[in-house]
């Protein structure tokens, strides 16, 4: 029997350990990039270090498991890459010290079970490189999927802050993090004192009458803003509130009551969503007492490996206006799958 009080405690440890390293590589992206001559090496450093320090952690707490990731070491293998492997190792002896080369690579390798037993961790260890460039939102996701379910979720949240009135793109000093397992309610603490017992959210349901607000992703390429547009204009004549920012926050930002519905359109014929960019954020939102499916009203179904091979787009909404999404999406015919490319 899995004790899930302690699994969770490891688990947001883990989590704020990995935001810890993710903060200091964003606020040192000017050198990284100076050095390797690549623009993007910054949130490659950091997606490593993270999920090496989750591995090894998770690992050292609870023995072996069982992780599907984003991440494997080949390509830090390559000798091309050397410059790119001693940035991770030094990231991530920020919170492992006497970590050395073969045991950071180890541990991203941790990560590349296929998902097809019963019991699995999903990680992603960056969720929302473009935030992450750009020194604004982004997260570290992490659950625990038991027999199709997410059954434990923590999501970290290194720049988004508990004051609503902050900006999304001011990153806060210390953070989020939320986290919950089944029926037990969603905890929000700040992301640098995993320690602390936090406080317990309580859904801010908006009243009819009251504007929408609607947060969706800021690249056009993972959701379809048009179709959302038609979307929100259907069951908002009166007008709403649109915001865009990167990442599984979204889930964290309609959880605890700033926005009112995340909805995500498919943008590809045959893309499927990966699990890990929506495990921890699922149960985040539904726990908090927010419904999430497909854009079908399926539930999402987490069986298939790494990928949501029966979902299409994604619904998180407040529970008034979570079917009346549904409905539109049916009555706009916005359901077909988008032509190829």
């Amino acid at each position: 029997m899995v004790d899930l009080d302690h699994a969770l405690s490891e688990a947001r440890r883990a989590v704020a350990e990995a935001s810890r390293v993710c903060r200091k590589v964003q606020k040192d992206l000017e050198r990284i990039r100076s050095i390797t001559k690549d623009d993007r090496s910054p949130v490659t450093i950091a997606d490593f270090a993270s999920q090496a320090v989750i591995a090894h952690r998770l690992t050292e707490a609870l023995g072996p498991i069982h992780l599907v990731a984003e991440e494997d070491s080949a390509s830090l293998r390559e000798p091309a890459n050397a410059g790119t492997l001693a940035e991770v190792v030094e990231a991530v002896r920020l919170v492992w010290p006497d970590a050395n080369t073969d045991d950071v690579l180890s541990a991203i390798d941790i990560g590349n079970d296929d998902g097809s037993g019963r019991s699995f961790w999903t990680l992603d260890p960056i969720d929302g490189t473009k935030g992450f460039l750009r020194g604004e939102q982004y997260a570290v996701s992490l659950a625990w999927i038991d027999h199709e379910h997410v059954v434990l979720g923590v999501l970290g949240c290194p720049n988004l802050s508990a004051d609503f009135s902050r900006p999304f793109d001011d990153p806060d000093p210390h953070g989020t993090m939320y986290s919950a397992y089944g029926g037990t309610g969603v905890w929000e603490q700040r992301a640098d004192k995993p320690e602390d017992a936090g406080v317990r959210l309580r859904l801010l349901d908006s009243e009819a009458g009251q504007a929408v607000r609607l947060c969706e992703s800021v690249e056009a390429a993972h959701s379809k803003h048009d179709a959302t547009a038609k979307i929100m204009e259907r069951i908002a004549p009166g007008g709403y509130e649109s915001v865009r920012l990167d990442s599984q926050c979204k889930y964290a930002v309609v959880a605890r009551g700033q926005a009112d519905a995340y909805i995500r359109m498919p943008t590809k014929k045959g893309y499927r969503e990966k699990i890990w960019d929506h495990a921890a954020g699922s149960i985040i939102a539904t726990e908090a007492g927010c419904p999430v499916s497909d854009i079908f009203d399926k539930g999402l179904d987490f069986s298939h490996g790494s990928t949501l091979e029966t979902n299409r787009g994604i619904v998180c909404a407040a529970p008034r206006l979570h079917g009346t999404i549904i409905e539109a999406i049916e009555a706009l015919g916005l359901g077909a799958e988008p032509v190829a490319d």
